[in-house]
């Protein structure tokens, strides 16, 4: 299980943009148009070339560079019979 600390935007962009101490700032942040999901564009500068990076925020609150998946509807029955 990941600490608190590892499930932190914080700790993703520092992970996979900034290894060392890289400048780094949010380019956009919103949330996604289909069912409002939060998300963040973070990019880092080296030198000349910049790189960006989009996060998103799952339900169990951590952060990760992949979208989490859709939500399903639970409402598993049988079909009403007329």
């Amino acid at each position: 299980m990941k600490s608190a600390n590892e499930r932190s935007l914080r700790y993703q962009v520092e992970k996979w943009l900034a290894p060392g101490s890289m400048p780094v700032h949010v380019r956009q942040f919103s949330r996604t148009r289909s069912d409002g999901r939060r998300y963040v564009c973070v990019e880092a500068l080296h030198g000349a070339a910049a790189r960006a990076l989009f996060f998103f925020r799952h339900d169990d609150g951590h952060w990760c560079v992949y979208p989490p998946a859709p939500k399903q509807n639970n409402m598993r029955g049988e079909r009403l019979v007329a």
